[in-house]
């Protein structure tokens, strides 16, 4: 689905490049016999740097925590994740979330921020948990209990949810790491495909703790997360603040703080580089990420692939969605050489720009020594499946299922047509339809297509987790608290009838 009108501004201020990432710059520790602080510069570029701590409790439990330090230079935090992160002059201060407040004796927590700096980037030498300096002889604790025993840190942080499942392919069927069965059931969570390359930031509304419950509250199990490919690159046209490592490091931290409450992250590619001037072009006058392509590139995509499948590929929850809505077939009357163009790439008839074919792009991830779920769409928006399976990308890792989108105003938006198009490829690998919607404010559609996908085990993810007018989004909500539209109150209620 594109955005709406009111959010395809194209950036205006010039955008400065990244340079490159350093992967250690500073350390430094505050040591005592109640707790440990070790600081670390993990990347660093021109004006932003990204840092870490991990603070170890040497005395007895904390169930809560707060830490402070103090920045030498002129450092300032922009955004962190693992905690609430605010600073005041050059104090920063760090506070639990909800899920990683509690640290057992000899337990360890880790929290991370963004930050600008200019001159030079020094490392604070002094820190304090819950106002006591790591050099008390209690540490940051709670009044000991002798009673209680010792207990071994926690290797996660707890997940409200319930870890996320390692998804594979089974069959027609998706399953867990126990083999049992699963579908995928929730919501699309727009913002990090247009935001980073208008210049706003990183997602359009919240992506806190809270906001992130709010969902899970309407028992979705499931987040899809459009990214933007010259934002995660780090290509010079998008404003430094928002590109490159930066968006990298926020990006993560959603994708953390899904999972930690037990919901699947899908991340997808959704805007990508390439000038475009045939049919139903969206943005021709640039070649930008600035609009939905027909196709991805041979220049970037596949760089982009490796990148995202390596930053994942040890963190089998995550899914990967190689490709939102291709159109080859808007560029071509032949059906045929859309479908080829489609699957190999190259110089594909009616696009200005090389292609990058779904093969191409899975082999990237693969290449990576990536084995995560991979989503692969079809044609005509990824609403048109006929050939879908005829074409197939080949997976030595076995681990490929189909895309599917549709809203009542495409051409497939019928039970005849699912039962034509969908039905054989269902029958042979697993389907999840990645984008379900209507323009109607109301939920007779989807209510249609979510009962026929039920049917058939099969997955589905509304449009959108966004606070747009369901007209021209459609949104599911009108508040990040999860109040939900006339449209958003179906899928709600099905899916809380469902569980």
């Amino acid at each position: 689905m594109r955005a709406p009108p009111r959010l395809c501004a194209l950036l205006a201020a010039t955008a400065l490049a990244v340079a490159g990432t350093v992967a250690t710059q500073a350390a430094a520790s505050g040591t005592a016999a109640g707790c440990t602080v070790e600081y670390r510069t993990t990347g660093q570029w021109d004006a932003g740097f990204q840092g870490d701590v991990t603070l170890t409790n040497h005395g007895s439990p904390v169930e809560s925590w707060s830490l402070t330090f103090d920045f030498p230079g002129t450092q300032k935090v922009t955004q962190g994740w693992n905690g609430k992160w605010s600073q005041s002059g050059r104090t920063v201060t760090a506070v639990n979330e909800s899920w990683n407040g509690r640290i057992p004796s000899g337990g360890s927590v880790s929290a991370g921020f963004t930050a600008s700096w200019s001159g030079s980037n020094p490392a604070p030498t002094a820190f304090k948990v819950n106002g006591v300096a790591c050099g008390g002889d209690t540490g940051p604790g709670d009044p000991t209990d002798p009673t209680e025993p010792p207990t071994e840190p926690p290797t996660d942080p707890p997940a409200p949810g319930g870890a996320p499942p390692q998804l594979r392919v089974s069959g027609n069927k998706l399953v867990d790491q126990n083999g049992a069965t699963r579908r995928m059931l929730g919501v699309n969570r727009s913002g990090g495909e247009f935001m980073c390359v208008q210049g706003y930031g990183f997602f359009d509304g919240p992506v806190d703790d809270a906001s992130v419950r709010a969902i899970a509250d309407w028992k979705v199990n499931t987040v899809r997360v459009p990214l933007n490919e010259e934002c995660w690159l780090g290509l010079p046209n998008v404003n430094a603040a928002y590109s490159g490592a930066n968006y990298i490091a926020a990006v993560k931290a959603y994708v953390a703080r899904l999972e930690a409450h037990g919901i699947t992250p899908v991340v997808e590619l959704h805007w990508s580089h390439g000038k475009y001037t045939g049919g139903d072009s969206h943005c021709p006058d640039t070649e930008y990420a600035t609009c939905q392509k027909p196709m991805p590139n041979a220049q970037y995509t596949p760089a982009f692939w490796s990148s995202v499948a390596q930053t994942f590929k040890d963190d089998r929850a995550v899914v990967f969605d190689l490709f939102n809505e291709p159109f080859p077939d808007r560029a071509t009357t032949n059906l045929d050489a859309a479908w080829t163009c489609w699957r190999d790439g190259g110089s594909c008839s009616g696009i200005d720009f090389r292609v990058a074919g779904m093969q191409s792009l899975l082999d990237a991830v693969r290449a990576t020594g990536a084995r995560n779920l991979v989503l692969i769409p079809g044609i005509a928006y990824s609403n048109d499946m006929r050939q879908w399976l005829k074409y197939r990308p080949s997976d030595p890792a076995g681990n490929t299922a189909a895309a599917w989108h549709t809203y009542n105003f495409n051409t497939c938006s019928n039970e005849s047509c699912w039962n034509e198009q969908l039905a054989p490829v269902l029958a042979q690998v697993p389907l999840v339809a990645g984008e379900i919607g209507e323009n109607t404010c109301s939920h007779g559609y989807i209510d249609r297509v979510m009962a026929w996908l039920d049917g058939r085990g099969a997955s589905y993810l509304g449009w959108t987790w966004n606070t747009w007018d369901c007209s021209s989004g459609p949104a599911l909500i009108s508040d990040y608290n999860g109040t939900p539209t006339s449209f958003g109150a179906g899928l709600r209620d099905h899916l809380k009838g469902l569980s």
